[in-house]
């Protein structure tokens, strides 16, 4: 069976998961196994640099995917379909428009273009534009694509529903780094000092760190040690429901800590200081943060929203994530229960191990490989 060239169009990879994800399927690949015998990526200078040197991959800087969006959209309508042209196969993994080859594949990655009730926190902001903007982007790129990949069957489905059901869509998951995979601790009463909650996450309107903020000045004004400590850029709007929440709770807004923003190598370090992780998200495509915690042994407080409960399942402790009563009352069960906490910490331990960097990349490399093969 003939192996296949891959390109991989990383022009709108500049930041965060994608990056990871493109990183990791790299750093994993075993060419031969999937059928491939070529990578060659196209991507600014920052995103390349972050890539795994291979024997196999070609790493291909363009100027103009340093530059500002419209430069990006020329280059991606002008010059990088002939440039694809030497490849059997296109993965575009954030395509936001048809793409002026085949065959090619893409993926979900971006729950909220698709979610019009998360959408309209933002009414009228830059951001909802575009957001909308997206929508119609990411549903052509959809429908035009030889293949789609969702990170889990409910982003599949709440897709299909905008976008018409295709055979041709694949369910393939994340990974999680094995630096974040440490076995559960044994739990036992914190004495002396407050137990720390971690919410690692960008302080945004759908991530609701105001009502995590609300909650745990409640339990500490009720008299329990409890503390929680937010890792992540924030978005203006949302930092400002989070002051308003402190300003409410004077005398104790010191359970509330920032730590800013973190790079990713440093997170493990912040799960390893950690009591218990919560993640208050109404809206997820697949959670990094939430499968790293499960994999670094914490116990879990989550939002009940979709598809969070699919993937934690009963691993972990679940509330209302737009109600600070409900947020409390599930934090009280983990700080007061050592043992809750270790059967929960235990089951989102067993449940990571799913969830392999080896198997995306060898899951998303053949689906490629056999695309290439089908429309050769």
């Amino acid at each position: 069976m003939r192996a296949v060239s891959v390109g991989i169009d990383a022009s709108n990879l500049r930041a965060g998961g994608g990056v990871t994800h493109l990183i990791e399927i790299l750093r994993h690949l075993e060419p031969a196994e999937a059928g491939v015998d070529r990578v060659t990526v196209w991507g600014g200078s920052q995103t390349l640099a972050q890539l795994p040197e291979r024997p196999w991959l070609t790493r291909v800087p363009e100027a103009a995917l340093d530059g500002a969006l419209p430069r990006r959209i020329w280059w991606q309508r002008s010059r990088f379909p002939g440039l694809a042209a030497t490849c059997d196969v296109l993965f575009a993994p954030a395509a936001s428009g048809r793409i002026r080859f085949h065959p090619y594949v893409t993926m979900c990655r971006n729950m909220l273009p698709f979610d019009r009730k998360e959408m309209w926190r933002y009414a009228f902001s830059r951001i909802f534009f575009r957001l909308a903007l997206l929508r119609v982007g990411q549903s052509a790129a959809f429908r035009d694509a030889d293949a789609v990949i969702f990170l889990n069957d409910y982003a599949r489905r709440v897709v299909a529903s905008e976008t018409g059901e295709r055979a041709e869509y694949t369910v393939i998951p994340h990974g999680v780094s094995d630096a974040f995979r440490a076995a559960p601790r044994e739990q036992a009463p914190v004495e002396g000092r407050p137990f720390r909650f971690l919410y690692t996450s960008i302080i945004d309107l759908y991530k609701h760190q105001w009502e995590v903020a609300e909650a745990v000045l409640r339990l500490r004004e009720e008299g329990l040690n409890v503390a929680v400590d937010f890792a992540g850029p924030a978005y203006p709007p949302a930092m400002r429901k989070v002051e308003a929440a402190l300003a409410r709770h004077p005398g104790v807004r010191d359970a509330v800590t920032f730590l800013g923003p973190v790079t990713h190598r440093d997170l493990p370090a912040l799960y390893a200081r950690a009591d218990a992780f919560v993640f208050a998200s109404t809206c997820e495509n697949m959670p990094n943060i939430l499968i790293e915690a499960m994999a670094a042994g914490l116990p879990i407080a989550c939002s009940q929203s979709a598809p969070m409960p699919d993937i934690l399942q009963d691993g972990g402790v679940y509330f209302d994530a737009e109600d600070a009563a409900s947020i409390a009352q599930a934090l009280r069960s983990l700080v007061a229960d050592p043992a809750l906490r270790a059967a929960k910490a235990a089951r989102a331990f067993a449940l990571a191990s799913a969830f392999s960097w080896s198997r995306c990349a060898a899951d998303t490399f053949s689906l490629l490989a056999d695309v290439a093969r089908r429309h050769a």
